[in-house]
């Protein structure tokens, strides 16, 4: 499919099934992440990839989202290091930027996946979970796998309510 189908059919699928995702698949969405922009060429991200049960479960009890990261079959913890930053608004534009690109490219081979970010209440917790050093911050968890449910239909605002100025 062409970019623009690709990014108008990405959808939030927050069930999945129990059908393993290979360390290969994962490492290829990680580097989609990767090929992000940022400011100065930093690349001011880290990841945690986490696919054990018992860390899935712990995890899940930080955030409202219990269900969707204890089913996901992998979660992917998205970091800003701070010890690469050289300017906050940039490097956090670089991570979104870092994180559509992941989910962009999950759509593109067939897997779901959900922006989890509810959890940053929690960041320090995670963070600890994957004995991470201080000068990460959590930025999101993305929870995917193989789809358990298509996407639901969303709308969007036309380019009458979101332009504001032409000329």
């Amino acid at each position: 499919m062409d970019a623009f189908e690709l990014i108008t059919t990405r959808r939030s699928i927050r069930k999945f099934t129990d059908k393993q995702v290979p360390d290969e698949v994962i490492d290829r969405i990680i580097e989609a992440g990767t090929w992000a922009p940022s400011g100065l060429n930093n690349q001011p991200w880290k990841f945690a990839v986490i696919k054990d049960s018992a860390l899935k479960k712990e995890v899940s009890g930080l955030t409202h989202y219990s269900k969707i990261v204890s089913g996901a079959n992998v979660l992917l913890a998205v970091f800003l290091d701070n010890s690469l930053s050289y300017d906050r608004t940039k490097d956090c534009q670089a991570i979104g930027a870092c994180i559509q690109n992941m989910l962009l490219y999950i759509h593109s081979i067939g897997l779901g996946a959900v922006w989890l970010g509810e959890i940053l209440k929690n960041k320090d917790n995670v963070t600890e979970l994957i004995s991470g050093p201080k000068n990460l911050e959590l930025m999101a968890v993305i929870a995917l796998g193989h789809p358990a449910e298509k996407g639901g239909k969303v709308t969007r605002k036309g380019l009458d309510q979101t332009v504001l100025f032409r000329r």
